[in-house]
């Protein structure tokens, strides 16, 4: 007997947790996997020109047009 309880039963409870911990593993990978493949940005693999980063912020409003006008000039 193992802690008290029927011969068989320890090996049956550790083999339920490694279970859990087996399809969790599975479970966590495919959702991973899933996130990756569905991420915004990251999926085209292109890298964005400084140009186009000083775009997106003009268009956030996170800059002016004197300074997005001047970041052009800089760039070109």
């Amino acid at each position: 007997m193992m802690w008290g309880w029927p011969d068989g039963w320890g090996w049956m409870v550790f083999g339920g947790l490694w279970m859990v911990v087996f399809w969790g593993g599975i479970i966590a990978l495919i959702v991973w996997g899933v996130k990756k493949l569905t991420e915004r940005g990251g999926t085209s693999g292109e890298k964005r020109s400084a140009l186009d980063i000083a775009k997106e912020r003009y268009a956030r409003g996170e800059i002016t047009k004197d300074q997005f006008e001047q970041l052009k000039k800089d760039l070109s």
